[in-house]
């Protein structure tokens, strides 16, 4: 099993603020590096940090910014996100990010929804958010890279505004625990985005949740590399680190995240399903190009041996012969797996904000990463369940954290309460009066299972539960975790049966991934394309979910497939920035094709699918 470098473990903060921890954090770690990009080209310790956030805190204050009011950031992962953040804080502010590919009219929404005081971006973004800023509420946009146009201020232009004789910790301490923090707007699944108030009392709450329940190491690294916007995101590599004094390490494309876990190593890692299980193709790719036959072949057995330790591991007991193997696996091959992908020195690695494939997490545990799913909302400020360190089961996202309590309505909703519960959703009174009842429960939507031991199971949103034309209820979410686990080709797919009599689904393809998977065979890549009507590729198709659906019950089954031609890019018509399916404006926007699927599969069925 991978180690950390570092000793101890973190404990639970008692600051009643994020600028208090903080504050804190400089005093304690002044030397030790806080921010960095790649490389070192930038590097500021705590105290550099520190110092950095009070000038700016200082401009803001100058620029009219005072407790209550809130400023937005439109910006990739870059070390002005987290000064600006921060010093927006420092001075009871509520400082909220805007995804990247958020079009004009949403981040107009967003600038009215807030009422931010002033919107920071770069050059990248500059023209939609001016766009937005002008069709709102006319808030000062600010670019932190480059020049700026009339009516656009620079950096360097609002530091100018730098109060004289600013009582910088005057204005940190009387921030209260109840204050707004941050506003995390939803990625919008199923329409426009929702503001969730989270305050620094419901953060440190989350927090606390989970340093309490995981082993998180006194000194650590970090990758920030999600959206900004995103809840776990803003937790991971902007507030934990404020609170327990990590390095985070920005980021900017996410394309670029391999290189980056490499380069960092990180302590702590968060990433979405997507990631994991292109990080298991990769090394998959890379053991099936291996020309040494016996380099093969030991790594076949290692992973052989780490598979049988997992399973057994599952089911409570390893003998301690297996035990014994696989250590030897681990000094010989495994040690070197985890090293290739920037895994040598983890504590904590967790996988969530949507359904992983048990074939994934499998693959993982038996290389020595033992990723340990968990479930949040952003109206819980990130934090709910995790499958407790060597307590883990497989297939559910564990137990949850200390501070929250669980428990499921009548029909199977899972809902929540604790600390981490949202203050509510910004100018929608009656929409939080509907998502938190009278004794403080959070309806998630979410339908789920808890086991005798706590361990919750999700089955699907509850708006998304489909109901065939024959009356049976199915989960497409399970269904697409278990098609998308039979093939590392797979990008996206998507179950489809609602109202209908049958499952069939629309499946994209990786091309990252198809490019190794030719190269493995000896074909020309571009022989394949177009690859939606390639008979190689749809034989492969076709085989995998005959291999998956032997894991589903009959009416689960896909019974007719379409490949599509591209893509879907995070953030675009099919996905939200941080890679869920949109799944109503799929099902729009697919279904002459969809129609068409069913029309081919009873045509060749003579009516009788």
């Amino acid at each position: 099993m991978g180690t950390s470098d570092v000793e101890g473990l973190a404990q639970v903060t008692h600051a009643a603020t994020l600028p208090e921890a903080f504050q804190r954090t400089v005093a304690k770690h002044g030397d030790k590096p806080a921010i960095r990009t790649q490389g070192d080209g930038l590097l500021w310790t705590w105290r550099e940090y520190g110092k950095r956030v009070e000038t700016m805190a200082a401009a803001l204050a100058g620029f009219g910014v005072a407790r209550g009011d809130t400023v937005g950031l439109m910006l990739t992962n870059r070390p002005e996100f987290h000064v600006v953040d921060a010093a927006a804080i420092h001075l009871g502010a509520a400082a909220f990010s805007i995804y990247n590919t958020f079009p004009v009219e949403q981040v107009s929404e967003l600038l009215r929804n807030s009422g931010c005081r002033l919107v920071v971006t770069e050059q990248s973004f500059l023209t939609t958010v001016s766009e937005a800023s002008a069709a709102s509420t006319g808030c000062q946009v600010v670019v932190v890279d480059g020049g700026a146009p009339d009516g656009v201020m620079t950096l360097a232009e609002l530091l100018d505004y730098e109060m004289s004789g600013f009582d910088f910790e005057a204005a940190w301490k009387s921030v209260a625990s109840d204050d707004l923090l941050t506003i995390i707007y939803t990625s919008g699944t199923t329409g426009a985005p929702k503001g969730v108030e989270i305050t620094h009392a419901n953060e440190l709450a989350s927090i606390n949740g989970y340093l309490t329940a995981l082993p998180f190491p006194e000194e650590g690294r970090v990758l920030s590399w999600l959206p900004m916007a995103h809840v776990a995101e803003r937790s991971c590599s902007h507030y934990f680190p404020m609170v327990l004094g990590y390095t985070s390490t920005c980021c900017p494309d996410a394309t670029q995240l391999g290189p980056y876990l490499v380069e960092v190593r990180p302590t702590w890692f968060f990433a979405v399903p997507r990631v994991w299980e292109k990080l298991r193709a990769g090394l998959q790719a890379a053991m099936a190009r291996e020309t040494d036959e016996a380099k093969k072949q030991g790594t076949a057995w290692a992973l052989e041996v780490g598979m049988r330790r997992t399973r057994a591991q599952q089911e409570g007991v390893v003998p301690s012969e297996l035990e014994a193997e696989f250590a030897v696996a681990d000094q010989k091959v495994l040690q070197h797996l985890r090293a290739a992908i920037g895994f040598d020195k983890f504590a904590v690695v967790n996988v969530g904000s949507a359904p992983s494939t048990v074939e994934v997490l499998e693959f993982f545990h038996a290389i020595g990463i033992p990723i340990s799913e968990l479930w949040a909302m952003s109206e819980s400020s990130a934090g709910g369940t995790a499958n407790p360190p060597g307590r883990v089961k497989l297939g559910t996202v564990g137990t949850a954290l200390p501070g929250f309590e669980l428990k499921l309505a009548n029909d199977g909703e899972l809902l929540l309460r604790g600390g981490g519960i949202m203050r509510g959703y910004r100018g929608e009174a009656q929409l939080t009066a509907e998502t938190i009842d009278s004794d403080g429960w959070l309806h998630s939507g979410d339908l789920a299972t808890i086991d005798s031991d706590g361990y919750v199971t999700l089955v699907d949103r509850k708006k998304e539960i489909a109901i065939t034309s024959s009356g049976k209820n199915l989960s497409p979410a399970r269904i697409e975790a278990i098609v998308k686990g039979a093939n590392p080709l797979f990008s996206q797919v998507v179950a489809i049966a609602d109202g209908r009599r049958y499952v069939v689904a629309l499946i994209t393809i990786d091309r990252q991934m198809l490019g190794a998977w030719a190269t493995g065979r000896g074909i020309d890549v571009a022989a394949l394309e177009p690859i939606e009507v390639n008979e190689a590729i749809r034989d492969v198709v076709a085989g995998s979910i005959a291999t998956a659906n032997a894991k589903l019950a009959r009416f689960e089954q896909v019974k007719a497939f379409r490949i599509l031609p591209g893509e879907w890019a995070p953030g675009g018509e099919e996905l939200t920035p941080t890679m869920k399916l949109k799944r109503r404006a799929i099902l729009d926007e697919y279904l002459p094709i969809i129609d068409a699927l069913y029309a081919e599969t009873d045509a060749a069925a003579g009516g009788d699918s």
